[in-house]
């Protein structure tokens, strides 16, 4: 388990930006946004090879303890033993994930007004966060 941030007060129109790096035997790595820790709006979840995906990012939203429907973008900007950084920008009704020469959006299911809730776990050390 990788740092945990609450209170972030993300609103429509913000973003934050998250830059660290995979190590060489990376499987996967989550990166949760949401109200807390049991209202995720958005579960992120890069898979170099676990659960059955390869080079897969899988992202879904969680209510309490009951998961949603899996998304998945088959677009893989990932490296292993290589940096990585992701921004999260807060729309009023999903939230747009910008990666290297990619970009997606996810529905805001629960829809929360504030993202104050970040966590990030698995393979993936952490070095800064930034928020605009």
């Amino acid at each position: 388990q990788g740092p945990v941030c609450t209170n972030l007060g993300l609103k429509p129109g913000q973003r934050l930006t998250v830059k660290g790096t995979i190590p060489p035997n990376a499987k996967s790595f989550v990166m949760n946004l949401g109200k807390d820790a049991t209202h995720l709006g958005l579960h992120f979840n890069p898979r170099f090879d676990a659960h059955g995906d390869v080079n897969t990012i899988v992202c879904n939203s969680k209510k309490v303890e009951e998961w949603g429907a899996e998304q998945r973008e088959t677009v893989f900007p990932f490296q292993k033993g290589a940096p990585a950084e992701v921004t999260f920008s807060i729309n009023p009704s999903d939230v747009t994930v910008h990666l290297t020469g990619h970009q997606f959006t996810f529905p805001n299911r629960l829809g929360l007004s504030v993202f104050d809730y970040f966590d990030t776990h698995g393979d993936f050390t952490l070095q800064s966060l930034s928020w605009e």
